[in-house]
C-alpha cells in the first residue's frame, strides 16, 4: 500500500507542479524557505533545536494559523521548556505566522510529502509531538511520525460531507492512517462518530468544540488604524459601511450590484471588498472599474494618502490578514464563497465584533457554525442574489435589528469558548509530563 501511494504521489506531484509553482509566483516570494519543503534547513533552525524538546504544530493556511497561535499561547504557558516549531503550506501563511508569532517560536514550509523529505524534517526537528490543525493528513508523514513512535494529534477536526464521503470511499487506504493519532479533538459528537467510522481509535477522540471560537479575539496590537484609513480615503463619519469578506469568482460581481442599487437609497453607503485571494485584486479591480465604481487598492493607502470627501466609494483590501480589522467597524457584513462557491467562510470573526452577518445559502464548511448563529437569532442567511439585497437593506434602514443580531452573536462566541484550553489538556496529557509539563497555580 505505502509503495502504490508513493508511485501514485509522485506521479500526480511532477503533473501539477506547474500549476502549484505559478501560484507560488503570483503570490509573491516563494524563494524564501523554498528548500525547507524539501526537508532542507540551515545552521541557524538546527542550532535553535539541538538539545531541546520540540513540538510541532502544523497549519496549513490563514484560517489554521489563527487556530494555531492560541493554542500555542495556552502551550507555552504550561510547557515552558518546550520548543515550539509551526509550519505551513502557503506562503499567506506563513506571513501570517511572522506576523502573529514571536521570534523565538520556529517558523518553517511543511514538507511535501515525500519519503525523503519528511525523514529529512523528521530529523532536523526531533518532535516530542506532532499536532495537526484540522484534516492535513499526508501519509508519509503520519507513517514516519509513528514510526519513530512519536504521538500525532489531530485538532479542531471536522468532516464536511465532501469530504467524509471522499475519505469513506478510500477508507480501505485511510482507516489505517486514522487509526494513528494519539489523540483526536473533534468539533463535535457528529464529527467524533464520523472520525470512529473512518478507523480513529474511540478511547484518542474527545469531543472539545470549534477553537475558531476562540480564534476570533482580536489581536492585544492592531496593526492597522481603521478609522483613520476611513478618514484618508474620504469616508464620511456617518457613514454605513458594508464589509464583503473573503469573497469568491462571482461574487464580487453580484456585490458590485447590489451595492450600486443600495447606493441609492442609502447615500452614505461605502463598500470594503475583501476577496479570499489577494491576487485576485487585479481581477477583481477590474470587475469594479466595468462596473463604474470609483474605488482605491488597499496598497495604495499610506501615510500621505488624502483623498477629497466622498471620491471614492470603495476600499478594495489585497492585503492579507486584515480582514478583521475592517469587520470591527462595518455596519453589515457578508461571508464570501457561501453565494455562488461550495463551503462558505468563517463567520465567527464578525460575530465575535457583534456585527450583523449574511451568508448565503453554501456554508458546508462551517454547518455547525453556521447552525449556531441561525438558531439563535444572530444571522441571516439568504438563497440567492436578490434575498442578500433585500437583507442588507432591511439591515442597513434598522439599526435596532443590527444591534439584536450583534448582541445575539456575542451570545454564540462566549457560549462557544474554552476549545484551546481542553485542547492543550488532551496534548499534554500524552507527553512527556516530568520534563515538559509545569502546571500553573
Amino acid at each position: 500500500m505505502r509503495t502504490f501511494y508513493n508511485i501514485v504521489f509522485s506521479c500526480f506531484f511532477w503533473l501539477s507542479a506547474p500549476y502549484y509553482f505559478l501560484k507560488m509566483l503570483r503570490r509573491g516570494n516563494w524563494r524564501e524557505g523554498f528548500m525547507q519543503r524539501f526537508g532542507r534547513f540551515d545552521s541557524r533552525i538546527k542550532h535553535a533545536l539541538t538539545n531541546r524538546h520540540s513540538i510541532w504544530f502544523h497549519a496549513v493556511s490563514v484560517g489554521e494559523v489563527n487556530v494555531c497561535t492560541q493554542i500555542i499561547q495556552v502551550l507555552e504557558q504550561k510547557a515552558p521548556n518546550l520548543r515550539i516549531v509551526v509550519s505551513t503550506t502557503t506562503t499567506t501563511g506563513m506571513a501570517e505566522l511572522k506576523r502573529k508569532l514571536p521570534s523565538h517560536i520556529i517558523k518553517i514550509y511543511y514538507p511535501v510529502d515525500f519519503r525523503r523529505s519528511v525523514r529529512k524534517a523528521m530529523s532536523v526537528i526531533h518532535p516530542e509531538g506532532v499536532v495537526l490543525v484540522e484534516a492535513e493528513i499526508w501519509p508519509n508523514f503520519i507513517w514516519h511520525a509513528h514510526h519513530r513512535r512519536i504521538p500525532i494529534f489531530l485538532v479542531n477536526a471536522r468532516l464536511s460531507e465532501k469530504s467524509y464521503k471522499r475519505y469513506k470511499m478510500f477508507k480501505w487506504f485511510f482507516s489505517d492512517l486514522f487509526r494513528l493519532f494519539t489523540g483526536v479533538g473533534a468539533q463535535n459528537e457528529k464529527d467524533a462518530k464520523r472520525l470512529i467510522e473512518l478507523g480513529c481509535n474511540p478511547n484518542a477522540i474527545r469531543i472539545i468544540g470549534n477553537l475558531k471560537f476562540d480564534a476570533a479575539r482580536l489581536d492585544e496590537r492592531k496593526t492597522i488604524d481603521v478609522p483613520t484609513i476611513f478618514k484618508q480615503v474620504g469616508f464620511p463619519s456617518e457613514s454605513l459601511i458594508l464589509v464583503a469578506g473573503s469573497t469568491h469568482q462571482g461574487e464580487e460581481e453580484i456585490i458590485a450590484d447590489i451595492f450600486k442599487r443600495l447606493k441609492l437609497k442609502h447615500k452614505n453607503l461605502f463598500l470594503v471588498l475583501v476577496p479570499r485571494h489577494q491576487e485576485r485584486g487585479k481581477y477583481v479591480g477590474k470587475v469594479l472599474q466595468n462596473k463604474n465604481i470609483k474605488f482605491i487598492y488597499r496598497t495604495e493607502i499610506t501615510a500621505g494618502t488624502k483623498l477629497q470627501e466622498r471620491s471614492i466609494d470603495c476600499i478594495l483590501v489585497n492585503t492579507t490578514g486584515e480582514l478583521k480589522y475592517f469587520y470591527e467597524y462595518a455596519t453589515v457584513t457578508f461571508i464570501g464563497k457561501s453565494l455562488t462557491a461550495t463551503g462558505g467562510q468563517n463567520p465567527i470573526e464578525p460575530g465575535a465584533l457583534g456585527k450583523c452577518i449574511v451568508f448565503g445559502p453554501n456554508m458546508q464548511n462551517f454547518e455547525q457554525i453556521a447552525y449556531a448563529f441561525l438558531s439563535n437569532n444572530a444571522a441571516i442567511q439568504v438563497k440567492d442574489a436578490a434575498e442578500l439585497e433585500k437583507a442588507i437593506d432591511d439591515l442597513l434602514s434598522n439599526p435596532e435589528k443590527r444591534e439584536l443580531l450583534g448582541k445575539n452573536a456575542i451570545k454564540v462566541v462566549e457560549q462557544n469558548l474554552g476549545a484551546v484550553e481542553r485542547t492543550v489538556e488532551m496534548i499534554l496529557e500524552h507527553l512527556n509530563q516530568s520534563e515538559i509539563y509545569v502546571k500553573q497555580d
